[in-house]
């Protein structure tokens, strides 16, 4: 195989080729401009570049001219449970949150949407570090060769991955509920990677589809979601920090982020309260789009780090679907299916040079927020038309979700909870 015409293989190397989605072949590349995706269908004589497919292994920015600090192991695919998944071994950082070069190789899998790893594979020390490795799956067995070692001295160890493999089933179990139950309440499913609602355990609230989950800052647990009373209140849900091994770089180009939220009060202090927000990683955190509400009465967006006040207007008590929307350099604001605010000059990730890190919930990292509830957060990889958050209000919210949450509490404690429970 080699790198597709049109791109020098002095600047792209070590392609990978994996056949997904009937006889469609995907390769992956490093490049010193960033991992790339390409797609072949007439296997393997010409290739074009895949925009949105396995969006979690492309990059723009490379951490180093090599790409060695985010490792590409292996890529596989796997018929596990009916369902066709994508398994690939990416370094990362252990313990997660913890600053430094990635050191540790984790198990990711993925269903071409949602992306989750079943936890650390290996930690690198001074004089063993893992260098590559290669997936192996066959009858209903999964297996690992890893090369280990210093740069004269390598060791290749073999390991069967079977509680790893028990996870993936359970998770992919997991993923089938929750799109059975949505396509019960016609919520669209196409695209939909996250749901943070009614589970939570300690400050983590849980993503209901197992993958990243949110952190809450002096939130109480209500029901469907938490309630932010004020100031230093908050949730951060880091869908592509690279220090906490955020897999969703889809967020720098096009993501739907939908929420249900209540104005409990309105307190002094301060003219402008926080509500939703998209945080690129900065050393000074920028809001790329966000939403916010003031004490005029008035709703706010946020692009590019600049507020402008709207016409719209809010009520205490009452109930909002807010919605922040990114298509490349294009992004919108929309409160119960209106919308409030939109920009066609949203610097794209290249023009930019920083990712959208995280997500912030209710009040923001400075300490600034109201009294708010928020509940039922849904996150898409793609761009959701009208009807389909018409769809998303009337069908997607509600306490309904109850049973599918107690399911989930057990498979937390359960198997999958060494985990994610992080």
């Amino acid at each position: 195989w080699v790198v597709p015409k049109g791109v020098s293989p002095v600047d792209c190397f070590g392609p990978r080729i994996i056949e997904w989605d009937y006889g469609t072949l995907l390769m992956v590349t490093d490049c010193l401009a960033g991992r790339k995706v390409f797609e072949s269908n007439d296997m393997g004589k010409s290739w074009t570049e895949a925009v949105g497919v396995l969006s979690w292994l492309s990059t723009d920015a490379p951490p180093d001219a090599y790409g060695k600090r985010y490792l590409l192991g292996s890529i596989i695919t796997a018929i596990i449970g009916g369902n066709n998944l994508i398994l690939y071994t990416q370094k990362g950082r252990y313990p997660p949150g913890e600053r430094g070069l990635p050191n540790a190789f984790y198990l990711w899998a993925t269903d071409g949407n949602r992306t989750f790893h079943t936890g650390r594979l290996s930690v690198d020390d001074k004089e063993n570090k893992a260098t590559a490795n290669t997936l192996l799956y066959s009858g209903d067995a999964l297996h690992l060769a890893e090369a280990r070692g210093t740069a004269t001295i390598s060791t290749i160890y073999f390991s069967r991955l079977t509680e790893e493999l028990e996870i993936i089933k359970s998770l992919v179990r997991t993923w089938e509920r929750m799109d059975a139950f949505f396509s019960m309440s016609h919520t669209p499913t196409d695209g939909l990677v996250g749901f943070l609602s009614n589970t939570a355990i300690g400050p983590k609230w849980m993503d209901e589809y197992l993958c990243v989950n949110a952190t809450v800052t002096n939130g109480v647990k209500v029901q469907d979601g938490f309630k932010f009373p004020g100031h230093g209140s908050g949730a951060k849900w880091p869908v592509n920090s690279r220090k906490d091994n955020g897999p969703y770089t889809f967020a720098n180009k096009r993501f739907t982020l939908v929420a249900t939220v209540f104005i409990n009060e309105l307190k002094t202090g301060g003219s402008s309260n926080p509500l939703l927000g998209a945080v690129l990683d900065k050393a000074v955190s920028q809001v790329l789009i966000g939403v916010s509400y003031n004490t005029g009465g008035k709703w706010e967006t946020v692009f590019k780090g600049k507020t402008t006040t709207q016409s719209s207007t809010w009520e205490t008590g009452k109930r909002y679907q807010v919605v922040l929307m990114l298509s490349e350099n294009e992004g919108s604001v929309y409160v119960n299916g209106e919308l409030v605010g939109s920009s066609e000059t949203i610097p794209t990730s290249k023009e930019r040079m920083f990712e959208v890190s995280h997500f912030q919930i209710g009040g923001d990292e400075r300490g600034r927020g109201g009294d708010v509830t928020v509940t039922n957060v849904f996150l898409y990889n793609r761009r959701l038309s009208e009807d389909k958050l018409k769809t998303l209000r009337k069908g997607g919210d509600g306490s309904m979700r109850g049973g599918v949450s107690r399911v989930l509490v057990l498979l937390l404690l359960g198997l999958c909870g060494i985990a994610v429970l992080y």
